[in-house]
């Protein structure tokens, strides 16, 4: 690690000391922020495996009420009567802090499920088809929470970990040396001053 140049006084020397105290506890801050922004990411991605199982077993379940739903009242027919469904509802994305990171989550109203067409046109199999996929909707909302938090989190673990590393390998090192090398060439001044007066001691 190369040197830099620094007067050597008592003064640096205590300037030297005190940058190396905020430098570790800098360092202490940042590890716990990134072991607590990790514990939260890695406790995210453990749902989101959950949630994309659970979503997948339930598209599995609304494509076998569709197809039943095809085969009593026709593709024809539930197509048109698809077409005619809300296709999204009202959501807004907020935002909480973890740690000064800013996290996305959807807000939205999980309302009853309600239909928008006469009875006399479909079948119980197609309304059970119909509730699934909205279901699936809410699901999908929450990996999609989920996963740009994670997004998220890592970017900032990723810079947080560097600034840790650039005050545990170059910051904190550095300072430790200009600390030595002041004390070392302050030492062997007052060892040199030292005899110097005994030598004048000495002559009188």
């Amino acid at each position: 690690m190369p040197m830099y140049k620094i007067t050597p006084t008592k003064a640096n020397l205590i300037k030297a000391k005190s940058s190396l105290e905020f430098s570790k506890k800098g360092y202490e801050l940042l590890d716990k922020k990134r072991t607590v922004l990790i514990k939260e990411m890695m406790a995210l991605i453990e749902k989101a495996n959950r949630i994309e199982e659970e979503i997948n077993t339930s598209f599995q379940e609304a494509y076998k009420k569709l197809q039943f739903a095809n085969i009593t009242m026709g593709s024809e027919s539930v197509e048109k009567i698809a077409m005619s469904l809300e296709k999204e509802e009202d959501f807004e994305i907020l935002f909480k802090s973890i740690m000064g990171v800013e996290i996305p989550y959807i807000e939205y109203e999980k309302r009853p499920f309600s239909t928008e067409y006469g009875f006399f046109r479909t079948n119980p199999a197609f309304d059970m088809a119909v509730l699934s996929f909205v279901n699936i909707r809410y699901l999908i909302y929450e990996l999609a929470e989920i996963e740009n938090s994670v997004y998220k989190l890592a970017t900032e673990i990723e810079k947080t970990q560097k600034r840790a590393n650039a005050l545990e390998k170059i910051q904190i090192p550095k300072y430790e040396m200009e600390i030595k090398s002041i004390e070392e060439v302050l030492e062997e001044k007052e060892r040199e001053d030292f005899f110097r007066l005994k030598r004048v001691k000495g002559k009188k």
